[in-house]
């Protein structure tokens, strides 16, 4: 323990033998059996979409799924499912929206009158808010929850490690010579909370010749499989540039990609987890 140590860890993200983190509960109408985090140490390599795929799947197999949108300045899982307008609510709680595969989601742009003003808030404001999503939303029964986080290590990725109780997360990287340092980061700081690491998910693997069915591996390739050996994680899936995916994500039917076996197996371990 540092000797300047305010006893807040709420405030602290040092790994000292006094931390004791205080899960929140979750709304008392609610049951939610495992809570799976998608991260990553930096920005645009594609949390929500691999967020949306794993959903899907999930829900694909009968389970009841449900979405946290955690990116609270920057979020992408409305468009992507397609959903519109404002949350209901009443005194027991916030009513998540639901997409047409059952998938509940709550995000910041189904609390706002327009979903394109910013939203310009502060830290603690914006952690509040995530740690609210979790606690005054009826989630009901709910068998896997993911949470789509913002990128880096942060107040809201450190809200979400503290206070939710996270079964494990999925580390999103991009096949670039950063994705050393990208995943050390999230790999890091979930170490440091305790929290176990479930695998890595490479966005923009590759591209695949629609005319040849060659794979061209245009932003490299090696640099995921150096990582995962690195840390001794497994490499869950492999998603390529698809410009369908992307037109689905665009036009909020991303439940209709018909390429989600490549998360299968990422499903597979996060049932075990």
């Amino acid at each position: 323990m540092s000797e300047n140590c305010t006893h807040d860890c709420s405030t602290c993200s040092e790994n000292c033998s006094s931390r004791v983190p205080k899960k929140e509960p979750c709304n008392q109408y609610s049951n939610v059996k495992k809570v799976i985090g998608v991260v990553s140490g930096k920005g645009g390599v594609g949390k929500s979409l691999v967020t949306s795929l794993l959903a899907a799947e999930s829900a694909r197999r009968g389970n009841k799924t449900a979405i946290l949108d955690a990116d609270i300045t920057g979020p992408s899982i409305p468009k992507a499912f397609g959903l519109h307008g404002l949350c209901d609510g009443d005194d027991l709680g916030i009513i998540p929206f639901t997409t047409k595969t059952g998938i509940e989601v709550i995000s910041v742009n189904l609390l706002l009158e327009n979903e394109k003003s910013p939203v310009v808030w502060r830290g603690p404001i914006i952690s509040g808010t995530v740690k609210q999503f979790w606690t005054d939303v009826i989630w009901g029964n709910v068998d896997y929850m993911y949470v789509d986080m913002p990128p880096g290590t942060g107040d809201v990725p450190l809200t979400v490690f503290q206070s939710l109780p996270l079964d494990g997360i999925i580390i999103v990287t991009s096949p670039q010579e950063l994705v050393s340092l990208i995943v050390s980061k999230a790999v890091n700081m979930a170490k440091m909370m305790n929290v176990p690491i479930i695998g890595i998910i490479e966005n923009f693997s590759y591209f695949r010749c629609p005319d040849c069915g060659k794979d061209h591996y245009i932003f490299g390739k090696g640099s995921a499989d150096a990582a995962a050996v690195e840390f001794g994680l497994p490499i869950l899936a492999r998603i390529p540039i698809d410009p369908a995916l992307a037109t689905l994500c665009d036009t909020g039917r991303i439940e209709d990609y018909d390429g989600a076996e490549i998360v299968k197996a990422a499903v597979d371990l996060i049932e075990q987890a």
